[in-house]
């Protein structure tokens, strides 16, 4: 485990908000409207992020030399990388709860902003399980290493819809809220008001909500989709976050790549929906570098009880990290997927 030790220096951390928070505002305002984002749009805003991830990148290097800046690209690209087995799940969600494309942009945002949040709180945690000694490194690579066994077995199973009316978080937002099971809008919730003007339409005679009265909001579909994609992503979180940590064991490094990575990643959903076809081979890049991670982590754990000198550099961590990536990608774009048919069904 590389040692280089920044803290939190009052400079970059100041950047690295303003960076953040800057793109994410514009974003934001660019996507304002629940307007259908084209494939050329998300490919643009794709490389936007990309770009002020690397602008980072390039601060790091200047104040804190070229073994930072490498660590937060690694951490970057791994993060990046683990992050579209995830878009893939947020796909089938999608598609289950029938949402229309307008409305996805939405949805992701507050999916990003509960990433923003948990992948802190998980950073924090594992960044202090680690200060317990080698042994921690040895759960983490265990836990990474299984992780990657159970995509491997996993792999010929894609096809299989998930019913997400059994999902925890489906069932937990119908434990605290009665269900309008239409969309209505782009609204997560309806007021009671808003329930009873629509049950006075037509259209809607043989809807029944159940509980009424006193009860001051319902939820819609829209909210459903939201609590199992945010619960999808902490599950996520739980591979990606040891595996990152596995890079540096610096916070500051750790989170930064981690959010640069998962801020683009609304943009980058429309991309990888347009081209899932042709990247039908990545996760298997994604398995080989969770194999990687558990060995990196297991080398540090064991150099430090036995103290057998073999590591794994940076510098060598960023070449491996990309060039998997890299062969993914080309041999995704070779051998392309079969596209798959159009999938949909209403909660």
């Amino acid at each position: 485990m590389v040692s280089t030790h920044i803290g939190f220096p009052a400079e970059t951390v100041t950047v690295f908000i303003i960076l953040a928070v800057g793109a994410i505002c514009l974003d934001l305002f660019m996507h304002r409207s629940d307007q259908p984002i084209s494939l050329k749009n998300a490919a643009l805003w794709t490389v936007f992020w990309i770009a002020i991830s690397m602008v980072f990148a390039g601060f790091l290097y200047i104040h804190h030399g070229a073994e930072v800046a490498s660590l937060f690209i690694t951490g970057y690209a791994l993060e990046k990388v683990l992050s579209i087995d995830n878009l893939f799940v947020m796909m089938a969600i999608f598609s289950w709860f029938a949402v229309p494309d307008n409305y996805r942009h939405r949805v992701l945002y507050w999916g990003v902003i509960g990433a923003v949040i948990f992948r802190g709180i998980f950073v924090a945690i594992g960044a202090s399980l680690l200060t317990l000694g080698p042994w921690v490194d040895i759960v983490f690579a265990l836990v990474v290493g299984w992780t990657a066994v159970m995509m491997l077995k996993s792999g010929g199973d894609d096809d299989a819809i998930e019913d997400y009316s059994q999902h925890i978080a489906y069932r937990l937002v119908k434990r605290f809220f009665p269900i309008w099971p239409k969309l209505r809008g782009h609204s997560f919730m309806l007021s009671q008001k808003e329930v009873n003007t629509e049950l006075a339409k037509p259209e809607n005679k043989d809807i029944h909500v159940g509980r009424k009265g006193k009860v001051a909001m319902y939820a819609t579909p829209l909210l459903l989709c939201l609590a199992v994609i945010e619960l999808s992503d902490v599950m996520f979180a739980f591979d990606s976050v040891p595996a990152v940590i596995a890079v540096s064991r610096e916070p500051l490094i750790v989170y930064s790549a981690m959010m640069f990575a998962i801020l683009g990643l609304r943009t980058m959903y429309f991309v990888l929906e347009a081209l899932k076809q042709y990247l039908a081979h990545l996760e298997k890049a994604v398995i080989v570098l969770l194999f990687f991670i558990a060995v990196k982590l297991g080398l540090n754990a064991t150099d430090h009880l036995w103290h057998h000198g073999y590591e794994i550099s940076a510098m060598a961590s960023l070449f491996v990290v990309l060039g998997v990536l890299a062969v993914g990608v080309i041999v995704s774009i070779l051998f392309p997927g079969k596209p798959d048919a159009e999938e949909g069904k209403e909660s």
